[in-house]
């Protein structure tokens, strides 16, 4: 921010918000124009308006933008479509506070990539109202991912012409998800999907019983699916290519934790028959754990083909074996509590990149079992940033930047599905999504004191 000399600007009668008609930021003026009680128009600009412009040499990314206030007008222009956005954002965010812009030049861009929240909508129903409410709530604030985790054991929840006999019975449309991901282009927020595998799969398994895996005493797995067997790969490629067309982002999220095999003291005791099919597939030193590395290869390779990159949950990631995970894929670090857990460390000095779940400040578990405590933006704001992966303790400078530690979403799950209404939800995330938003966009210790933050938090709604 540099001051000028000068009144400032509000927003008046007669005051346009101006851009090209028909042409790119059109979407993002009218938007503008509404919230602001402005007519939207195209043309020179003049004094009391609003001017969005695209202008390649704006510095700070795609996402970057510069603001200037002089003469009675703004000027907001950037290299990309959400740079431009995000100084509407924080145009509009100043009036609410002051009822002004003030004279001077916003030089604005966000530190990480990829800035986030997280629902759960398998164990828990959420409406696509809620869910379109929340794409507006994160675009004012400049995030610009929201992952929707629609597939665990309890329910499978997006409908699906291959698959209509895993669906549960409240469930999100294919139109709904259109619209709702049609809503967050607008917002510049991407949708990730997420289908968890291969552990996680209880409400597609009951639908394909043929496929669950069984203990050598014979007794199903919850949950997991059989890696040993090639049909089960074949569905849940399927049902990713039948679910690309509706999710037009870059990322795809394919899960990879808790895979119950793995969590026995013994997995090749306890699972001779995948025992022998990693050894006859990748040599006599292979074990459980390489069979289930190729089941996620298997999987990135997938959605690869179409397009995306592969995200997968840290403790899909297993270290030590003779397969060893593909390249081209991002961690989703939220745990060091699984068997034979790494520290992030270990990711980031093998070259991977990570993004920020740190379930110790990020995840908002309904009913806080398993010692969960839900998070506060307070502890957000003062003691998180992304370079805090694991527990309350920052990794390395050097490991720390931008392109190792992509981002941070805020996680939403529903292990206790009736402990809080949907409208618990969105107010019990509201203040953590908000230091969220500000420790990634600016990872700095924050300077205000966090009643200050809190205050301008409710300022600027």
């Amino acid at each position: 921010w540099r001051a000028g000399r000068g009144p400032g600007w509000r927003p008046v009668g007669g005051g346009r918000v101006v851009a090209e008609r028909g042409g790119p930021l059109e979407d993002e003026a009218r938007l503008l124009a509404g919230e602001l009680d402005l007519e939207y128009g195209d043309g020179d600009a003049g004094p009391g308006d609003v001017e969005l412009a695209l202008s390649p040499d704006t510095p700070g990314g795609r996402e970057g933008y510069e603001l200037t206030t002089e003469d009675n007008r703004v000027r907001i222009r950037g290299s990309a479509r959400a740079g431009v956005f995000y100084g509407t954002r924080t145009l509009l965010q100043s009036v609410r506070e002051r009822g002004e812009m003030p004279e001077g030049t916003v030089r604005d861009r966000p530190d990480r990539a990829q800035r986030g929240l997280m629902v759960d909508i398998a164990r828990k129903h959420f409406p696509a109202d809620w869910l379109a409410d929340r794409i507006r709530e994160m675009a004012d604030l400049k995030l610009n991912q929201l992952h929707l985790h629609f597939s665990d054991d309890q329910a499978f929840r997006i409908e699906s012409e291959t698959s209509p006999e895993m669906v549960a019975e409240r469930h999100l449309t294919k139109r709904e998800v259109r619209e709702l991901v049609r809503l967050a282009r607008s917002r510049h927020v991407t949708v990730v999907p997420e289908i968890d595998s291969p552990g996680h799969l209880g409400a597609v398994l009951e639908a394909h019983p043929e496929l669950k895996l069984r203990n050598a005493a014979g007794q199903e797995v919850p949950g997991a699916i059989d890696i040993g067997n090639p049909e089960s790969g074949r569905l849940i490629d399927r049902l990713v290519r039948e679910y690309a067309p509706l999710f037009p982002g870059a990322y795809w999220h394919l899960g990879g934790d808790e895979y119950r095999p793995l969590t026995a003291s013994d997995p090749e005791a306890n699972h001779p028959r995948l025992h022998r099919i990693a050894r006859e597939r990748f040599g006599a030193g292979a074990g459980v754990a390489d069979l289930a590395t190729a089941w996620l290869n298997d999987r990135a390779a997938t959605v690869r083909a179409l397009g995306y990159t592969p995200q997968v949950w840290n403790d899909g990631m297993h270290a030590g074996g003779v397969v060893k995970p593909s390249a081209g894929r991002e961690v989703a670090y939220w745990t060091g509590k699984e068997i034979g857990a790494r520290q992030p460390e270990e990711y980031l000095r093998e070259g991977w990149s990570l993004v920020n779940f740190n379930d110790e400040y990020l995840y908002y578990v309904l009913g806080e079992p398993h010692d969960f405590i839900y998070p506060t933006g307070e502890r957000i704001y003062r003691e998180w940033s992304p370079a805090v992966l694991r527990g309350s303790r920052a990794v390395p400078a050097e490991l720390a930047g931008p392109d190792r530690i992509r981002g941070a979403r805020l996680a939403v799950w529903c292990d206790r599905a009736g402990a809080q209404t949907v409208e618990e939800v969105a107010a019990g995330i509201r203040l953590p999504l908000r230091a969220l938003a500000q420790r990634v966009w600016d990872p700095r210790p924050p300077e205000a004191p966090w009643p200050d933050f809190a205050e301008l938090a409710r300022k600027v709604e």
